[in-house]
């Protein structure tokens, strides 16, 4: 499958303006979710064999292999009921805000393929919660899913960081009952004041309403607590991490995401003046730097899915060996193909994969 991709359907991707290749995936995802006969054949192909199959538990679920497509590629929940036939263990759609919105001004998408990197400034266009909500309704909801499905809440655009609690707790509000678990992106460094909201003072305050609305639910009849966890930027400081993880262990979250994108520029794109974040290859050691510290931070006790860089088994391995329970790609499907799930998760269940010494 690999040699197909990289020799007819890349290029032709490639010629496409990068957003408007992205939109063609998602169609053609959308399309293979809705042929039941090739999916179901599909999931068969590339679902791992009894004998390496060893499910993951995270957070109260349960995982068949420990890659999943993170948040980004599927915005409005139309393509990731096929995203178990491409091999994924989860799929993490999103972000959603409260409020639809349109995102930044196009361009917006920007691929460097010498480095298996993209540099995107999205700005959470989306259709809102209330159209994602109705939408996954009609869809096969927690418990009946091949796979688990996370979904990715931010914060409106239009909405000042003074009522972003709020705003995320009307999101949680209606999409809640959707999810088999919930992330707050406080991350994304495409939404103005957006990362100001990983600042202790504003992270307690959102975390605090979240929480405590999640309590409420549980003593629903025929509610439950839903897993919580938090995105965080890969250009916090050490210092900025531990104050992170205060407030995740004071509010009992369930997980932390490592990492979103980065504004840094580091080697290359030094010389590159897009403005948004850097995703994909660039990206690989400090989020595996930043992994290997939540890790040893929290006794290995906090699970962590690990993001960014991830572009073959030794990288994906890497953040699991740093301490992740768990791994997401996007930009590296766009480089090795669709396929590249089925091909990492085979590769992190053999059993004679040697670790990496990313752990230390």
């Amino acid at each position: 499958m690999g040699f197909w991709y990289e020799r007819f359907v890349k290029p032709a991707l490639f010629r496409l303006d990068a957003e408007r290749a992205h939109e063609s995936s998602v169609r053609a995802l959308t399309l293979l979710g809705r042929l039941a006969p090739l999916r179901k054949g599909l999931e068969a192909w590339t679902r791992l064999p009894a004998s390496r199959r060893r499910p993951i538990t995270a957070f109260g679920l349960e995982f068949p292999n420990a890659v999943g497509l993170a948040a980004g590629f599927d915005k409005n929940a139309v393509a990731w009921p096929a995203a178990a036939a491409l091999g994924f263990g989860h799929v993490e759609i999103g972000s959603v805000t409260m409020r639809p919105q349109p995102g930044n001004p196009a361009p917006r998408v920007f691929r460097y393929p010498a480095q298996e990197a993209v540099i995107n400034r999205m700005g959470f266009n989306n259709d809102g919660a209330a159209a994602v909500a109705a939408r996954l309704r009609r869809q096969p909801g927690p418990g009946k899913r091949q796979i688990p499905l996370g979904i990715n809440l931010g914060k409106s655009k239009v909405v000042d960081l003074d009522q972003a609690a709020q705003d995320y707790l009307a999101s949680f509000g209606e999409l809640g009952d959707l999810a088999d678990y919930l992330v707050l992106n406080v991350s994304s460094p495409n939404t103005p004041g957006l990362r100001q909201l990983q600042d202790e003072a504003r992270l307690r305050e959102l975390v605090g309403v979240i929480g405590a609305a999640n309590r409420s639910r549980a003593t629903q009849p025929g509610r439950a607590r839903v897993p919580i966890l938090l995105k965080i930027a890969p250009d916090l400081n050490f210092h900025q991490i531990d104050a992170v993880l205060g407030v995740i262990a004071e509010f009992g979250l369930d997980g932390v995401i490592a990492t979103n994108t980065t504004l840094e520029r580091p080697g290359y794109f030094a010389g590159v003046h897009e403005a948004g974040g850097l995703s994909g290859a660039p990206l690989r050691w400090r989020s595996t730097g930043i992994i290997h510290y939540l890790a040893r931070a929290t006794g290995g006790r906090l699970p962590i899915i690990g993001v960014g860089g991830i572009t073959d088994a030794a990288s994906a391995g890497e953040k699991l060996d740093a301490g992740a329970t768990l791994v997401q790609v996007y930009t590296g499907l766009v480089y090795r193909g669709p396929f590249f799930a089925r091909d990492l998760a085979w590769a992190l269940a053999d059993p004679l994969r040697s670790p990496s010494r990313a752990g230390g």
